[in-house]
């Protein structure tokens, strides 16, 4: 049997401070990479982009993004987000410059013949969240933000262990 083919994506603005923690993830893995088997990528704020990576047959993705929830800023949280309701396709037209996960999943299904991946994101909870109608240039992250970076690295390896065992297997809830 095959390993099942997975994506790493690291999501994220690295001119927006806390924003910039999934391609933070996906540079830290250059000290500790992933095995062979995996496809990693920063992929920024390059939402098309990865729409139809999503489509090219991985059977699971797994994006690293920093995502406001309310928690204490730094935690780190394992998220399997629902399928948008693509009935109104209007309402998740892709933004060619923007890195919005919904709008990506919603984009990726309209484009596959199949099913999409399961996804499953690794989330941290920024310290300080744009301002998306008036953002500042912000570079660098607040220091919660900056320790979760070192924390995501073991936890992604961790799950990607499981996943590249089986790509349904079950993963602790964040």
């Amino acid at each position: 049997m095959t390993a099942p083919r997975l994506l790493v994506a690291g999501i994220g603005n690295i001119f927006l401070g806390d924003d910039a923690f999934g391609p933070e993830v996906i540079k830290a893995l250059t000290r500790r990479p992933l095995p062979a088997e995996v496809h990693v990528r920063d992929f920024g704020i390059r939402g098309m982009d990865l729409a139809y990576r999503l489509t090219d047959g991985c059977d699971a993705a797994v994006f690293v993004d920093a995502a406001p929830r309310g928690l204490a800023p730094g935690t780190l949280s394992l998220i399997e987000p629902e399928l948008p309701d693509l009935a109104d396709p209007a309402r998740h037209a892709p933004e060619a410059h923007g890195m919005d996960p919904v709008q990506v999943l919603a984009l990726a299904a309209h484009l596959g013949q199949g099913p999409l991946p399961r996804v499953v994101v690794l989330a941290c909870e920024p310290q300080v969240v744009p301002d998306v109608d008036d953002p500042d240039v912000t570079v660098g992250l607040s220091a919660p933000v900056r320790d979760a970076v070192e924390r995501a690295v073991p936890l992604l390896h961790t799950v990607v262990g499981h996943l590249l065992a089986d790509a349904g297997a079950a993963l602790a809830a964040g």
